[in-house]
């Protein structure tokens, strides 16, 4: 990948170092005018470009509209680390489908990750994959609780992880923060807005049309549903929603059972080669098992990114920068001279039982979302499976299908505030168990 650390923010993204690390591109096209399709998608994240690029590599014509840039919501700004599974624990899934079913869809999530290495190798995505990922406990009640997950996940799942105690993970992490590691070399992480970026240009080439600052404004219902523009509108056989938090009122019906929440992100200047690899040895991601949880990995120009804070109530929180400095310094003492030199945020959206949303609006629109921070595999999933319904083979997302959601309880007004009030409990428990 050709990085660019000095470059300044891409001033068509929101500014992160993801946006400036890459080399600017030229916009796509807006919509304009009546376009005809067989599938119509709206959003150019990882799930409508997944979607877009399966689609069109069946013979599918395929036309995304994006409202912004490839890349611009949570697909490009988030951590970055693809893990097998999905924003709920294997326990959720089982009260809500039974062990069966939680087995398929834990067996889809593992095609996930496989298939999302799979498209990265076959279309050539520089985008800085690397394997390995550790869920780090801070208490004794999280490490027996990973430690049960461990079994559970070979017992009953036939998926062997590794447990690293606290010497052994000491030799690849320099942080005393943790009681060891619960370690899964089947995950790993990637540059997020590269990889979008890179599904892009791979559906294009594909055949698939992707139109940029082409916001929907209007979801027309029908034999052939139309997605309107302010300039144009696209008439197709089947139309994806994959705009994930950023549906502003296209299917309120959707909204009402997904929260938006705000998330941020923060990368140092550069560490040269020999400090950063002192400080995660074996270039894996890593995260905590907070409710509020830190995570953080190493970027191929030798920053440390670290994430770990988040908004319920639609406002970033007060003094982001100096906080997510300090979680940092908690973590690494040792960085007590580095800065956060970049910081950055956005929205991803989550459901009330942190499962994922996916499924039919009608016979001819689909849609997928609800993937609860946990989306970086779990997205390219969803565009796959969404993919294989349209064309006839249905049978996994009638699985998901079968997944009870609920809307957030009290309405329009008042359900963010009670989410901030039940998100405080569990920071709060963070603390004290």
């Amino acid at each position: 990948m050709r990085l660019m650390p000095d470059a300044a923010a891409r001033p068509d993204y929101p500014p992160s170092w993801y946006a400036a690390s890459l080399p600017p591109l030229a916009p796509r096209a807006p919509l304009r005018g009546h376009a005809r399709a067989d599938v119509a998608v709206l959003g150019a994240g990882y799930t409508g470009l997944t979607a877009a690029l399966a689609l069109a590599e069946k013979g599918y014509r395929v036309t995304v509209l994006e409202a912004e840039r490839v890349g611009w919501g949570a697909s490009g700004r988030n951590g970055g680390q693809a893990l097998v599974g999905y924003g709920c624990d294997l326990h959720t899934l089982e009260s809500l489908l039974g062990h069966d079913d939680a087995r398929l869809l834990f067996e889809f999530s593992r095609e996930g990750l496989r298939r999302l290495r799979q498209r990265i190798a076959r279309h050539g995505i520089d985008c800085d994959w690397r394997d390995g990922h550790a869920s780090v406990p801070i208490r004794s009640r999280q490490e027996r609780a990973l430690r049960a997950d461990m079994e559970t996940l070979a017992r009953r799942y036939d998926y062997p992880l590794q447990w690293w105690d606290r010497a052994q993970l000491r030799q690849v992490l320099a942080s005393d923060r943790y009681r060891g590691a619960l370690y899964d070399p089947g995950s790993g992480h990637l540059h997020p807005l590269a990889y979008a970026q890179g599904l892009a240009r791979a559906a294009e080439a594909a055949g698939a049309t992707v139109h940029e600052h082409s916001p929907v404004q209007r979801l027309e219902h029908g034999a052939r549903p139309l997605l309107h523009t302010a300039q144009g509108k696209v008439e197709a056989d089947f139309v994806v929603l994959a705009g994930n938090a950023w549906l502003q009122g296209i299917a309120p019906e959707l909204e009402t059972r997904m929260m938006p929440v705000g998330t941020y992100i923060g990368a140092t200047a550069p560490l040269g080669a020999e400090r950063a690899r002192a400080l995660i040895g074996n270039d894996m991601a890593v995260a905590d098992v907070n409710w509020a949880l830190d995570y953080f990995r190493l970027s191929r120009d030798h920053r440390l990114l670290f994430g770990g804070q988040a908004s319920y109530s639609a406002l970033p929180p007060p003094g982001l920068r100096g906080a997510m400095t300090r979680r940092m310094r908690a973590v690494f003492p040792q960085l007590a001279d580095v800065e956060l030199e970049y910081v950055w945020g956005g929205y991803i959206d989550i459901t009330r039982n942190r499962a994922p949303h996916w499924g039919r609006l009608t016979p001819n629109i689909y849609f997928a979302q609800g993937f609860s921070g946990h989306g970086v595999a779990s997205t390219g999933l969803a565009g796959d499976v969404i993919a294989e319904a349209i064309a006839g083979q249905a049978q996994r997302l009638d699985v998901f299908e079968r997944i009870a959601h609920h809307r957030f309880p009290g309405g329009t007004a008042l359900r963010r505030p009670l989410l901030v009030a039940a998100m405080s409990w569990y920071k709060l428990r963070d603390l004290l168990w």
